[in-house]
């Protein structure tokens, strides 16, 4: 992907959490986190990890292990970690202990990196849970239907997980959000379209009696010089679980980061809530860089987390500070550990699609060890029409603010939705890999009403449907007739709807695949996204991984990172061999 992006003096190759901000370690319970001489500290740590070569040693879990007893934490009500949706009968906690008690009575990875958390051990994070998508029959369910994800957060927290040696719950590994947090060598998009088709069609590497289908999507790229005005609401938690040395001390260095890129025409606010929410700045010009980051700097966290009432401010900031034309973006920095006011996920959810109505979007950083509310974070921006990126390090935060700012900051479609109708006449069933939280009525495709996913300048985005090859066959059934040929050659027919980034009508765009699209040698894209994809089943030791391994994940991965090859898929790969240990 074509970098356009101003360039700051901080060159993060391999700058962790744990050298970066080892200034604050010292940091109790009742301590804030005030980053005067702190800033300077974390500078010089920076500077020696680059001279030392350093690639991103491990996260600040070793580092807060012995301060989680201590943490300041204002548990939520009980019945606050509870999903209010239809299904909510069952607690996240008590539904991740259910399924990691199977996995381990049945061996595999499960034992080595799932558990169940709880507070029994003092770790309180919260994921929703995932029931994987299952095989669909041709003969009754020819259409799959699911709005487009580019949130990478999982990938960041597995990640963080990983290096630390901690356990990985099945339900914060998303596979969809594995596979996006990798750019693909798709083709630009030519016309008047905002982003390019691709699909291959090959063997699937987990089960060779099956197929692999690959789409993929390249957003177009937008000069980051020419973009349209941004009006930005840093939105902080600064309430008391915020203190730790990877939470507010690492929020505000990435905000600082951003700030940096930023010009004369964009405009600068900074909400801040803890027990109440408290106005730092309103509508400064983007390029008063210094009073940014002198804001930021000054900020201490401390207290209750009234998050509804600062989200509510932030719109209205936002509201006030209003550009026609230009990206108008809450981007919300927290734990999401919001215990005063509105707190249960769907009482969130509520709140930011009334919000959201303004035409201001809503992007979230989840940050934290311990205590981090993955299923109230991820549901926000879901519903604000925004992305979801988790931060471990300033390796991460240059990531997702400066090099992928285009992709952060300017939408280029939005309520992106994906249908894909399968021939019977070739397919007898397919499976979605991930997207389980994405996956939309058949009827949702064509109603305009129905919100779906963004896609930022510059992204790709990745799915990968899982085949049986075959005729019209699958199970009779009674009383619905047996699918027939339709004498086509098509082996399916991928559609798509967006809208523009202010529009409200959508646009409907049709790719058939043709049946003798099948080559049995894979791309380096296919390749690489079916290798992140093994590691996600393994990780979750799904029921679907079939022959799947970490071997076999290397061996799918390798081939695909050459010296000239971005560092993220060289981290990969170191990954994959950490969790071999």
């Amino acid at each position: 992907m074509k970098k356009n992006y101003k360039k700051i003096g901080w060159i993060w190759k391999g700058i962790s959490i744990l050298t970066a901000m080892s200034m604050v370690g010292g940091c109790g319970a009742g301590g804030g986190a005030s980053s005067g001489a702190a800033g300077t500290t974390a500078a010089a740590a920076s500077e020696a990890a680059m001279e030392a070569g350093s690639y991103y040693e491990g996260t600040v879990q070793e580092t807060m292990a012995e301060n989680w007893e201590g943490e300041a934490k204002d548990a939520p009500a009980a019945e606050e970690a509870w999903d209010d949706s239809a299904d909510g009968a069952m607690t996240n906690e008590m539904k991740s202990e259910a399924a990691v008690s199977a996995a381990r009575e049945n061996g595999g990875m499960a034992g080595k990196y799932q558990k169940a958390y709880g507070a029994e051990d003092g770790n309180t994070e919260e994921y929703s849970y995932i029931e994987e998508n299952g095989y669909r029959n041709v003969a009754d369910s020819p259409l799959s239907t699911f709005s487009v994800d580019v949130d990478t957060a999982s990938y960041g927290n597995v990640r963080r997980m990983i290096r630390s040696g901690s356990s990985i719950p099945a339900d914060a590994v998303r596979i969809e959000e594995l596979i996006n947090y990798f750019d693909y060598d798709y083709p630009e998009p030519g016309g008047d379209e905002p982003f390019s088709v691709t699909t291959e069609y090959s063997d699937c590497p987990w089960n060779e009696e099956h197929r692999l289908l690959m789409i993929g999507l390249q957003a177009k790229e937008i000069d980051f010089e020419n973009r349209p005005a941004s009006n930005l609401v840093f939105l902080l938690d600064v309430s008391g679980s915020m203190y730790s040395d990877d939470k507010l001390p690492l929020v505000q260095k990435a905000f600082i980061m951003l700030a940096e890129n930023l010009d004369k025409k964009d405009r600068v606010s900074i909400v801040t809530y803890a027990g109440y929410e408290s106005v730092v700045l309103d509508g400064v010009p983007g390029n008063q860089t210094a009073k940014i980051a002198a804001a930021l700097e000054d900020l201490e966290a401390g207290g209750s987390t009234a998050g509804a009432a600062g989200i509510q401010k932030a719109y209205e900031l936002a509201e006030k500070n209003f550009i026609p034309g230009g990206n108008n973006r809450v981007i919300l920095a927290t734990d999401g550990d919001l215990n005063v006011g509105i707190s249960s996920e769907s009482g969130l959810t509520r709140l930011i699609q009334e919000k959201k109505k303004s035409g201001v979007h809503l992007s979230v950083l989840g940050v934290g060890t311990g205590n981090i509310k993955d299923n109230k974070m991820e549901a926000l921006a879901d519903n604000g029409d925004g992305n979801y990126s988790y931060l471990d390090s300033l390796y991460e935060a240059k990531k997702v603010l400066v090099d992928e700012m285009g992709g952060t900051l300017i939408t280029v479609a939005k309520d992106v939705k994906i249908q894909v109708e399968f021939n019977p006449e070739y397919v007898a069933g397919y499976r979605l890999v991930g997207y389980e939280n994405r996956v939309l009525r058949n009827e949702d495709f064509s109603n305009d009403k129905v919100d779906a996913g963004e896609i930022g300048s510059g992204h790709t985005v990745t799915a990968l449907y899982e085949i049986i090859p075959g005729g019209a066959g699958g199970q009779n059934l009674k009383y619905q007739k047996e699918a027939k040929p339709v004498g086509s050659t098509e082996l399916l027919t991928v559609s798509l709807r967006y809208k523009a980034p202010n529009g409200d009508k959508s646009r409907l765009i049709e790719y058939p695949v043709e049946s003798e699209s099948y080559r049995q040698d894979m791309s380096e894209n296919m390749m690489f996204a079916s290798a992140v994809a093994e590691f996600g089943m393994v990780l979750r030791d799904s029921e679907n991984k079939g022959s799947a391994t970490l071997e076999s994940v290397m061996e799918l991965a390798e081939p695909c990172v050459h010296g000239d090859s971005d560092d993220y898929r060289k981290e990969f790969l170191e990954l994959v061999e950490l969790a071999k240990q």
